[in-house]
């Protein structure tokens, strides 16, 4: 996997994650032996399947997967939230409250508390790195496996999980076919912030778009980066490996 300097991006103060292995996982997601958490519900939302507007099927046989027109969601429905979205083995609530050493670890969670006891950590951003691509996906819940893993997710360590060949994110089935990845690939990730993410699938559905469709300003904007994603991608597709190698 070439470094992840080699994908366009905007700078960012977080540092990469490097060689983490990801599975995948989706909102509606039913127990099994491997995974005894059911994901119709998730660490931070109790509604999550209901939220979302259904079953996020995995089966590419029924899924839209398209870099031309940027959908990337279960054929049945049009989702009510972004699709592209992650689980990392961390979660800075427990049922006291706020884990002890949460704001302490979490970057942001002093300039992201409201007084109102909620997670600092859903929906944040991250950018995710695979098979000489890049794309954007929030963060909507734990795991895999782990919950308290802090110095992985915010340090420098390696994930403490050992399930499922060490993994250290889940991604959604749509930013696994945005990447082309399976299950068990290699991915890089870091944090971004949400004014350095760039319009792209990951802000087609959601809150993003009806932000997008209540403002023509937005939309104007929408339409020109989708332009220079085109001219961006062209660019990329035409570069030769040693380029990609040498973060050119």
């Amino acid at each position: 996997m070439p470094s992840p300097q080699s994908a366009p991006a905007a700078h960012s103060i977080y540092p990469w994650k490097l060689y983490i292995t990801s599975t995948t996982f989706w909102v509606g997601e039913q127990p099994t032996q491997n995974n005894l958490v059911p994901n119709h519900i998730s660490s931070w939302d109790l509604q999550w399947a209901s939220n979302f507007g259904g079953y996020d099927d995995p089966d590419p046989i029924r899924r839209i997967a398209s870099h031309s027109t940027g959908e990337f969601r279960p054929k049945n429905f049009i989702p009510k939230l972004n699709p592209f979205y992650i689980a990392l083995p961390y979660n800075d609530k427990n049922r006291m409250g706020y884990r002890p050493e949460a704001n302490r670890v979490v970057p942001w969670f002093h300039r992201s508390t409201n007084g109102k006891n909620q997670s600092t950590l859903k929906g944040r951003w991250l950018q995710v790195y695979s098979n000489n691509r890049s794309c954007y996906a929030q963060w909507e819940d734990v795991g895999p496996f782990v919950v308290d893993d802090w110095p992985y997710v915010f340090g420098d360590k390696r994930p403490v999980n050992i399930n499922n060949k060490g993994a250290g994110i889940d991604i959604s089935p749509a930013v696994r076919d945005y990447l082309g990845i399976s299950d068990s690939s290699k991915v890089h990730w870091r944090f971004v912030e949400e004014n350095q993410v760039p319009y792209g699938p990951w802000k087609k559905y959601g809150p993003q778009q009806r932000a997008v469709t209540n403002n023509p300003n937005l939309a104007a904007q929408q339409r020109y980066f989708e332009y220079l994603k085109k001219v961006r991608d062209e660019q990329f597709r035409r570069k030769t490996l040693q380029q990609l190698q040498n973060g050119q």
